[in-house]
């Protein structure tokens, strides 16, 4: 079948090498890490420089066709699925570095710079990024702009959101525009606040400006083990409550502490139901004396076992358990759904109950492993997809942990973002006032709605223009 025109159009322009439209080439880029949900695009453009990235868009604006943005296609709600016979422009190749200048304290990094080699390379300087979600590994900035992309020390730091200073991107009708700066003082309204968090559906960012941090003198690590998922629960309200800021405060269930100890080894207790890993950070003295505070606060919880890690060698085999753990559920199931809900911390131990008690009642087991500083939920709810209907059960419990959200006060997605997997449930957190807002917003920025096409808003899928 012959390529539609603009299709042919973007083939006169970019090298041959680098414009996928195979069916072999072009099935790795058919799902992301939500891989319940698949869609072949007509091609894949691997972009090499920003300004390839403009005039494809500028194409498709010409052409009426829906482009989807991909970094490492790590996003876990289905925000970076190719649209039908839509284009997908894959920002891998634009992974430089472009400056970092200490005394600023900012670095200007390509899209698809991977997270984590951002404090590797501000690591001389004596300053790091502080965004760290589990995926930092592989993950790019242009993914967590996209997303809001959180991670376990933005209890302390905040979100993505918090560490953008700017951005040049490129909107759906080609434009390309600069927001924000390198000043954390903007004049007039926050529109790198506006687009980070869009889930690409007002375009693509090109360079981004980061907020850098000086790296912590001091970390203090402990691990604390419980009898149950709601006394570790409880011990987070405790700690909050006390005053007490931690730079990070994780839970890990009996099942993902199974999987993480079958994986890579942390060490954790296999006896626990659960356990807390809490870290504060800062200067020497002032680390040292919140830590005794936080040592007597998580004494006086019920904790049945407390470790402390003695040097930087024990402390990051703690930490390497709980971020590699999402991957090392699949040692317990080839299936599971990766949940992502917010409740209030106070609500922590009431949440994590109802979980229980659903778990059982679907028959699924559910492991819990997350964010409980800010309350993100992770449940990852496991079966097999071989079983006639299990799929099915498994995706009507983990709407029932998102309904749950909402009832205790809290939010459909905390670091994940909607994507295709939560859309039906915007409706039930927001009234038609807002959703008819975000529409306004959505079309004064992409009238025909061709950036990421289908996502979040969840708009029909009109016929293509070719």
């Amino acid at each position: 079948m012959p390529h539609p025109a603009w299709l042919q159009e973007l083939a006169r322009r970019v090298p041959r090498e680098r414009l996928l439209t195979h069916p072999a080439a072009l099935a790795p880029y058919e799902s992301d890490a939500l891989t319940g949900f698949r869609a072949r695009p007509a091609a894949v453009l691997l972009a090499d420089t920003k300004a390839e990235v403009v005039e494809a868009v500028r194409l498709c604006h010409r052409h009426g066709v829906p482009f989807v943005a991909r970094g490492s296609g790590t996003s876990l709600s289905g925000g970076s699925l190719p649209v039908p016979e839509g284009l997908v422009i894959a920002l891998n190749r634009l992974n430089r570095i472009l400056r970092i200048d200490p005394d600023e304290r900012l670095a200007v990094v390509e899209p698809g710079v991977i997270n984590l080699q951002v404090s590797h390379a501000a690591a001389r300087f004596g300053l790091y990024y502080a965004p760290d979600p589990s995926s930092q590994p592989v993950c790019t900035i242009g993914g967590n702009v996209a997303f809001n992309s959180g991670g376990a020390h933005c209890l302390k730091y905040g979100m993505t959101a918090n560490h953008v200073l700017g951005l040049e991107a490129v909107l759906a009708d080609g434009e390309v525009v600069q927001l924000g700066g390198e000043s954390l003082e903007a004049v007039g309204p926050d529109l790198v606040g506006l687009f980070v968090g869009s889930e690409g559906l007002f375009g693509i960012a090109l360079e981004v400006t980061l907020r850098l941090l000086p790296r912590p003198e001091a970390y203090r690590t402990l691990l604390a083990s419980y009898v149950s998922l709601a006394a570790a629960g409880e011990a987070v309200a405790r700690i909050v409550a006390a005053g007490i800021l931690p730079g990070a405060i994780e839970i890990m269930d009996r099942l993902a502490i199974e999987a993480a100890e079958a994986a890579v080894g942390a060490g954790y207790p296999t006896d626990a139901a659960a356990i807390l890993i809490v870290e504060v950070e800062g200067e020497a003295p002032e680390t040292d004396a919140e830590f005794a505070r936080l040592h007597a606060v998580v004494q006086a919880s019920g904790a049945t076992e407390i470790r402390v890690a003695r040097d930087a060698e024990e402390r990051a085999r703690i930490w390497k358990g709980r971020k590699e753990t999402f991957s090392a559920v699949g040692r317990l199931s080839t299936d599971y759904i990766t949940g992502d809900g917010v409740v209030p911390r106070t609500r922590l131990a009431e949440a994590l109950a109802e979980i229980e008690r659903l778990s059982a009642r679907y028959g699924l087991r559910v492991a819990n492993v997350f964010h409980a500083g800010d309350g993100n939920l992770h449940p990852l709810v496991l079966y097999d997809g071989r079983r006639p209907g299990e799929l099915e059960r498994a995706e009507a419990l983990a709407g029932e942990i998102l309904e749950l959200c909402i009832r205790l006060g809290g939010s459909i997605t905390g670091e994940h973002g909607v994507g295709m997997e939560k859309r039906d449930f915007l409706p039930r957190m927001f009234g038609p006032d807002d959703l008819a807002l975000m529409r306004r917003l959505r079309r004064a920025m992409d009238p025909r709605e061709l950036a990421n096409r289908g996502k979040v808003l969840g708009e029909p899928v009109p016929a293509l223009v070719g």
